[in-house]
């Protein structure tokens, strides 16, 4: 169906120009419980931010995160991404299930982007002409114009630059907004992560730098796979020719699965996430739509900061970190067990019915002084 033609029969308007936590030491002035001072803001103009050290970073797929500074070195740099969106069928299950998913750079969820508090990120989003739909971007991290939304609208054949100050520490949720569509581009795959680091590097509550050895990001989806009136899952030609019915079910508000990165079992088998005894992983958990709960089963958050925002003292040793619907957010933990840890969202129905779990698969020496069996499985005595 020809753009202009679909987006009049859908009547969607064009897009126009008890928590434990850890005691810490009295804050000084001007600094938060975490030990973070918050780092001085300098205003540029146009032309002295064209003189900034510039860097530009080639995106990776979820899990994995592309190269970057924990600690900033240097002062503020003018940090360059480029994504393409990707409108394309995708195959969410092992039952063969298909959504025609709308994409940052051709994955669930779109690429995490890393940068240091007071760097600015300047993002060039790519429209193929290919495409059949408006597109654009809003930045939870961002100040002003939707997030970034009214200034990076793109049609298809085209595409746009937008520059803005990392000026708060955290993870935050980017996502597609078009005009009149923004649920729709949401619930199928339009979203992210743009995580700001401080400055100093993550602290935890006593002021003490924590290094991560490696770092994972988790986008979950609700999906709404429309059925037909056999209760099949129905398939479709074409992204415009699912609209339709993929707004009449995610309307009923139940999701059909409930995944992480953009697939049952995607974090399973080959696709779990790997790490050895003794390393730190960051774990950056993004859910743009509905609340979650997420556990790591045999672990835990050894830091976790809620809302995922850094500047805040972190809480410790939490068993499941809640993320409400529309936010990133952060846990790190150093492993100390060998083992197959299960990474699930803590509403159980939706791990263990929906989709909604992963693996994390770590190598390594047991130590029987953190957990041992005393006896094997045998028949009752006495």
């Amino acid at each position: 169906m020809e753009r202009r033609s679909f987006l009049k029969t859908a009547g969607i308007g064009a897009v126009s120009g008890s928590l434990a936590v850890a005691a810490a030491p009295a804050a000084a002035k001007g600094t938060s419980s975490s030990g973070l001072t918050p780092p001085p803001t300098t205003s540029y103009t146009p032309e002295q931010i064209d003189k900034l050290p510039r860097v530009k970073v080639d995106l990776v797929a979820p899990p994995f995160v592309h190269e970057h500074e924990q600690i900033s070195k240097g002062g503020p740099k003018v940090v360059e991404f480029r994504m393409v969106i990707e409108e394309k069928e995708m195959v969410i299950d092992g039952e063969g299930t298909t959504l025609w998913a709308m994409t940052f750079n051709g994955s669930m969820p779109g690429p995490t982007m890393v940068v240091n508090q007071n760097d600015y990120v300047e993002l060039t989003l790519v429209n193929p002409a290919s495409n059949v739909m408006p597109h654009n971007v809003d930045f939870h991290g961002s100040t002003g114009a939707l997030g970034g939304a009214k200034l990076t609208n793109v049609n298809p054949g085209e595409q746009v630059t937008l520059r803005f100050k990392a000026d708060r520490a955290g993870a935050f949720i980017y996502h597609c907004a078009p005009e009149g569509m923004v649920p729709w581009h949401v619930v199928t795959g339009m979203n992210g992560t743009l995580l700001v680091l401080p400055e100093g590097g993550l602290k935890d509550a006593y002021g003490n730098v924590l290094h991560y050895d490696r770092i994972y990001t988790i986008g979950e989806h609700d999906l709404y796979i429309p059925k037909d009136e056999n209760g099949k899952y129905k398939k479709y030609g074409s992204l415009a020719e699912s609209y339709g019915d993929t707004r009449e079910a995610m309307r009923g508000l139940i999701p059909s699965h409930v995944v992480f990165n953009g697939k049952v079992g995607a974090l399973t088998g080959e696709g779990a996430l790997k790490a050895k005894v003794g390393e730190t992983v960051l774990f950056v958990h993004g859910q743009c739509n509905r609340d979650t709960r997420p556990h790591l089963i045999g672990g835990h958050a050894d830091w976790f900061w809620p809302l995922g925002k850094f500047s805040n003292t972190p809480l410790r040793d939490i068993e499941t970190w809640f993320i409400p619907g529309g936010a990133s957010a952060a846990a790190i933990y150093t492993f100390k067990q060998p083992g197959v840890y299960a990474y699930v969202n803590h509403n159980l129905i939706e791990a263990f019915e929906l989709g909604a779990a992963g693996h994390v698969v770590v190598e390594g020496d047991w130590d029987h002084d953190l957990m041992t069996q005393v006896s094997a499985p045998g028949p009752i005595k006495g």
